[in-house]
């Protein structure tokens, strides 16, 4: 999963979501120095990639793309499938995903002091170029995975990835809703666990 469906997963507990959000950018175990809040939160988002990646109905929405885009398959699901939290947001939560970027980006801002380097650097793109309302539409994805293409150096070519998601947007949007469900349950397991 990418960036909005973390935070989402993350529930209201501030901490969880700063440790789920960061954990991509902390390798291996360097987050002891992190509280155990935080920790969980990394330990979450690690669960959540795993159950994930696992998923039959991820491994069918990779199908449809690792003949063109081979390992960089599952990176492109993680993002169509925030576009998918993004456009249906309101079936997800009780408040607005506006509210929730909002809230989000603040609370990063109250805690720089202990936020990893990289994660710094991208706040100000992510304020700036609103990604998280942004995934609800067609630009927004495509800014995501031409970004994506970019850090590979063009060779994953995931900027052509908006063709594949227009040409099988039902099949897309009905995995991720049927996949979503379990992963709802599984994260809420998790976070009951801590």
């Amino acid at each position: 999963m990418n960036f909005l469906a973390h935070i989402y997963l993350s529930g209201n507990n501030d901490n969880l979501i700063i440790g789920n959000f960061i954990a991509d950018f902390v390798r291996g175990n360097n987050y002891k120095h992190f509280s155990q809040e935080i920790q969980n939160g990394i330990f979450l988002h690690r669960q959540i990639d795993t159950f994930t990646d696992k998923h039959k109905i991820v491994r069918i929405s990779k199908r449809r793309l690792h003949e063109r885009y081979g390992h960089y398959d599952g990176i492109i699901i993680d993002i169509l499938y925030d576009h998918f939290l993004a456009k249906n947001w309101k079936n997800y939560a009780t408040i607005s995903l506006e509210e929730k970027e909002q809230s989000f980006l603040t609370l990063m801002q109250q805690h720089l002091n202990i936020l990893p380097e990289k994660v710094i650097a991208i706040l100000p793109y992510m304020k700036k170029q609103k990604w998280l309302t942004a995934y609800a539409n067609f630009k927004g994805i495509e800014n995501a995975l031409i970004g994506m293409d970019k850090r590979t150096k063009n060779k994953s070519q995931m900027h052509l990835a908006i063709q594949d998601l227009k040409i099988h947007y039902k099949e897309f949007e009905a995995d991720f809703t049927n996949f979503f469900k379990d992963l709802r349950i599984f994260s809420d397991e998790i976070i009951r666990s801590f």
